[in-house]
């Protein structure tokens, strides 16, 4: 069983050898190290279950350590002398794995590129040691993945100690927003603040609904690294009751730390959070779907059926006339908890209508993208979905021609070519959507690129 859970942070400089000193500006994120160490050594776990974004991490896969055992030390940090050795409890690893296989869920024990302990995993242990060894290790990776998906893989997790008859205590190792001020690692911005205010109310209060609420745009411009660990806690604890309490919070170097302690205390069956949260959107898709036009109604019919039986509609009569006898370039995008699931487009027209256009390429972003593997029938109430129809495409001698919000951009440098859209989540600079449309390119950062920009109607 689960028999608690924390939520800590991993700053290297807490550890005295690698401090010297400045470790005490953030006394109290030691003085909460230490009360949270002193609470897993009164709870006596067989299995600690570590979450590390420092783990090997994949875009579609959740890394679980292999193995008997590993050892880290700190020497990366000018710390060698300080050494951790842990052994792994392979029996968990071995049905957690088994667990996610049947459950769809890519997570497992391949993929391992550096079997030394990370130091998002040794800064908690070095803690936990101090009050209680007696304990085999679950290192846990994070992944891309939506943070359903975290939380789901969080589930597996409470599942197996159950199965098992283990007793387990998770260490949620995050740190919270690195832009907290101007002369901190990544400088400052206004959502670091704010993210650490609102994940540090969600936190203390243990709702943990609140945490699938955060969007992608949000946590990336904030710069937190923790948030996805704290998914996979939440998923461990669903339907538990537990006691919650918050520690401490400090933002001393410019980086959020914060220590949350959870100890469980029975079942409650109304923190079911992954099930409300998917059952909102649901209903929240259902509301959108009333207001969507012709467009991306035969988008969503078209991605329907294919995902459903494998077969390409044909236009459909009643549609409007120009979907018929106008051809133009399309994008499909898909959506999924505000994620994006699939998008697939042609600059200029490749079929002989805009209604035949639309239908190819939301297959294909539904089928083929090769970011993201197949849309499959259960996600099909979760989806959002949306249109763009392009305009022809205009060379431009400047990026100085160029509005996010606007216009998109086309970059070309030889056989490389790359498209991005126009007024698109999280990229408010045409510095970023520049850079974004030559990565996709595969064109250098600091390699010269002819430039064509484009306008579009944008259908939801």
């Amino acid at each position: 069983m689960i028999l608690g859970a924390f939520m800590v942070p991993h700053p290297p400089l807490i550890i005295p050898e690698i401090g010297k000193g400045k470790e005490q500006k953030i006394q109290n994120t030691i003085d909460s190290y230490h009360e949270a160490g002193l609470k897993i050594g009164q709870l006596k776990p067989e299995t600690i279950i570590l979450l590390s974004p420092h783990q090997m991490m994949y875009a579609d896969y959740f890394h679980i350590s292999p193995g008997r055992r590993a050892e880290g030390d700190f020497s990366q940090f000018g710390a060698g002398r300080v050494k951790l050795e842990v052994s792994y409890d392979m029996d968990f690893v071995e049905n957690l794995c088994e667990m996610a296989d049947a459950a769809d869920l890519p997570a497992g024990i391949l993929g391992e590129r550096n079997k030394q302990l990370d130091h998002g995993t040794m800064v908690p242990l070095y803690f936990v040691n101090q009050y209680w060894k007696e304990y085999h290790l679950v290192r846990v990776g994070l992944s891309g993945l939506s943070l359903t998906a975290h939380y789901k893989l969080g589930q597996l997790i409470q599942k197996t100690a159950n199965e098992l008859k283990k007793n387990v205590v998770i260490i949620a190792s995050g740190d919270l927003s690195h832009r907290l001020k101007e002369d901190g690692p990544y400088g400052y911005q206004k959502e670091g603040p704010e993210y650490d205010k609102r994940i540090m109310e969600v936190m203390g209060q243990g709702d943990f609904g609140e945490l699938l609420e955060f969007s992608e745009d949000f946590c990336e411009k904030a710069g937190e690294c923790g948030h996805r660990s704290f998914a996979i806690m939440a998923g461990a604890l669903d339907r538990i009751k537990i006691a919650a309490k918050r520690l401490s919070y400090e933002g001393t170097f410019g980086v959020g730390y914060g220590i949350c302690t959870y100890i469980t205390c029975g079942k409650d069956l109304k923190r079911n959070f992954k099930d409300r949260y998917e059952e909102k959107e649901r209903k929240r898709i259902l509301k959108s779907r009333q207001r969507e036009d012709q467009y991306v109604r035969l988008a969503r019919q078209a991605v329907e059926e294919y995902v459903r039986t494998g077969m390409k509609i044909r236009a459909p009569g009643g549609i409007p006339q120009e979907m018929h006898d106008s051809r133009a370039g399309v994008f499909v995008s898909i959506k999924k908890e505000g994620r994006l699931r699939g998008c697939i487009g042609t600059i200029h027209a490749a079929w002989p209508s805009i209604a035949e256009e639309i239908i190819e390429n939301a297959v294909n972003a539904a089928s083929r993208d090769p970011r993201f593997s197949p849309i499959k029938a259960e996600e099909l109430d979760m989806l959002a979905i949306s249109v763009d129809v392009l305009g022809d495409t205009e060379k431009i001698d400047s990026p100085n021609k160029l509005d996010v919000k606007r216009y998109g951009v086309v970059v070309t440098k030889g056989y490389k070519r790359g498209l991005l859209l126009p007024n698109l989540e999280g990229v408010d600079t045409v510095e970023k959507q520049i850079a974004i449309a030559k990565q996709k390119a595969e064109i250098g950062e600091h390699e010269k690129a002819e430039l064509e920009r484009f306008e579009v109607v944008r259908h939801y």
